[in-house]
């Protein structure tokens, strides 16, 4: 009898053993899945906003830029359909950024992202798929399919490699589209070339900030950009929406960035605001009212986003 007794307690025992075994090691591979996943979709966050800058410095026309976010012997090639065949070209970075630091009479251009589709291995390599839309002041001019391989140098994601498929579209089906203007306006404030800034206005056309005097002309505009971007010389301002009513547009933004300008404060700001804009038959913008709250902005200035 006792030996019977010791022996189902030696089995209840074992079977209490193994289950809380089994719940350890579901929980141990639950654990390990979710920091998979973490740790995937935190490299996802880095790669895409490495993407965005990269397609923002090309719109800049930011070799720089480009240059800091790619691999040295980065490859760049293109494959596009004329006269009924496919043609192709293929260059290193170097070449490309040559190009770009050469170039004349440089223009703004807009390259949007409609999706990325991102595949990671060993949270070291990745490859991606995005489709994008190339537009000039606010007219999209082709239609491309980016296929780029990004990699890690130490923790920062760089281009390896990029290529793509780019189809032009005719001439007779291109139309302005205003809230890729907005958004390519919104790009070109963080240029540091406070010349983009102004080729979407009028000639005559006019910016007033609060209650400034309103700058008009663009040689006058390219002074007042040239004084934000001179501040801070990291600023970013983001397109938050576009509402329009009647014949006026207001374009709200965020304006983020350092004040590490010429007797600069270092302090970061956040700002929020919006421009009221009268168009003309162009598409560009004939007179800007810019409003934003100028002692909040002072306040940041003097102590950064986080004191009050």
């Amino acid at each position: 009898m006792r030996n019977q007794i010791l022996l189902s307690l030696l089995l209840s025992l074992l079977i209490v053993s193994c289950q809380s075994n089994q719940s350890t090691e579901k929980r141990s591979e639950n654990t390990t899945s979710d920091q998979i996943e973490s740790t995937s979709s935190q490299s996802e966050k880095e790669i895409k906003a490495i993407l965005e800058r990269i397609l923002a410095a090309v719109g800049n026309r930011d070799a720089q830029e480009l240059d800091d976010l790619s691999f040295d012997q980065a490859i760049i090639a293109y494959t596009y359909p004329k006269n009924g065949q496919w043609q192709h070209k293929e260059m290193t970075i170097d070449a490309y950024l040559e190009t770009i630091r050469d170039m004349k009479d440089p223009k703004p251009i807009l390259e949007s992202a409609d999706s990325y589709e991102i595949s990671i291995t060993e949270d070291r390599l990745a490859s991606v798929t995005m489709p994008t839309v190339i537009s000039k002041f606010g007219v999209a001019s082709s239609n491309e399919v980016n296929h780029a391989i990004m990699m890690k140098d130490s923790d920062q994601w760089k281009l390896l490699s990029v290529s793509w498929t780019a189809h032009r579209i005719p001439e007779e089906e291109r139309e302005f589209d205003l809230n890729l203007c907005a958004r390519n306006y919104a790009q070109v404030w963080g240029s540091n070339r406070p010349e983009f800034v102004a080729m979407f206005y009028a000639e005559d056309g006019s910016l007033q900030v609060n209650d400034r005097e309103p700058a008009i002309g663009r040689n006058a505009i390219t002074n007042v950009a040239k004084g934000f971007m001179d501040a801070f010389p990291d600023m970013i301002v983001s397109m938050d929406s576009l509402v329009t009513k009647s014949d006026k547009t207001r374009f709200y933004w965020t304006l983020t960035g350092t004040n590490n300008g010429l007797s600069g404060t270092g302090n970061k700001i956040k700002i929020n605001g919006f421009e009221e804009w009268t168009l003309n038959d162009n598409g560009l913008i004939q007179e800007s009212k810019g409003y934003f709250d100028e002692e909040e902005y002072q306040r940041q200035l003097e102590f950064g986003t986080n004191n009050k």
